[in-house]
């Protein structure tokens, strides 16, 4: 690794956590980064995995007073996340590195129409919705299943999935948005933390580059979260709608040029 790339990886998740304390989509950063660095796609994806997880760790324990309340809906969430996660890290660790090279390019493409439509969606749903009295047992065995299935797809690859568990919240009556938010932040933690775990047992972790975006990822994490209210969350988004559209035009070009 050179000082160059050190420094182009550095920045990348400087960023990435700077987008993942205000809006979220940190990943159309750090892993297209690791990629022009020269990691195996698969290898890059755990890798990228390490470098933002412990911002979602950090992102829960400021939701804990929301989360105290949620205990009965936290538990069996938590539980279904970490199966889907284990899941769906074991399925990426056992797909071939040029099989998830031609995915890439969807991959991202559903990452960021779910960045691009999930905000709305969810919207919407709370606005149809209203207030429903909080969710049913069988909401919650329903959203269970649904996080199991969210937990693979966040072990495998994960750009977006926040969105759809805020829209399964809406859907089975939740309408508090930090509790909402408490519950995703602590739900996509698991998720990741079971997946990092994974990758670190099989030894798909590229760890010089990790550690390097890690102390980039802790950095602008914190500066994103001080600097946060000084900006327009409109403009965070459309920045980051942009670097994900950029992200995925030069991958799908890329493929099939």
């Amino acid at each position: 690794m050179t000082l160059l790339t050190a420094i182009g990886l550095f920045a990348a998740a400087f960023g990435a956590g700077a987008l993942n304390s205000v809006a979220g989509g940190g990943q159309f950063l750090t892993f297209p980064m690791l990629i022009f660095a020269g990691v195996p796609v698969v290898s890059a994806n755990a890798t990228s995995s390490v470098a933002v997880w412990p911002g979602t760790v950090a992102a829960t324990v400021g939701y804990r007073r929301e989360l105290r309340e949620q205990r009965g809906l936290l538990l069996p969430l938590s539980a279904a996340s970490v199966v889907g996660g284990i899941l769906g890290a074991v399925v990426l660790l056992r797909t071939p590195q040029a099989t998830f090279a031609r995915l890439i390019p969807w991959l991202l493409l559903l990452a960021t129409l779910l960045l691009v439509f999930g905000g709305p969606l969810v919207a919407r749903l709370r606005a149809r919705l209203g207030h429903s009295g909080g969710p049913t047992r069988g909401g919650i065995v329903g959203i269970s299943i649904v996080q199991v299935l969210l937990g693979i797809y966040g072990g495998y690859f994960g750009g977006g999935m926040g969105f759809v568990m805020l829209a399964a919240m809406a859907f089975i009556g939740l309408d508090n948005m930090h509790i909402m938010n408490g519950l995703k932040t602590a739900l996509a933690s698991c998720i990741n933390g079971v997946a990092v775990a994974t990758f670190v047992l099989a030894g798909a972790v590229a760890w010089p580059e990790a550690i390097v975006m890690l102390i980039g990822a802790i950095l602008g994490g914190y500066g994103g979260a001080f600097y946060a209210r000084r900006l327009d969350p409109q403009l965070i988004r459309r920045f980051t709608i942009f670097v994900a559209c950029a992200m995925t035009l030069y991958f799908f070009v890329r493929q099939y040029s």
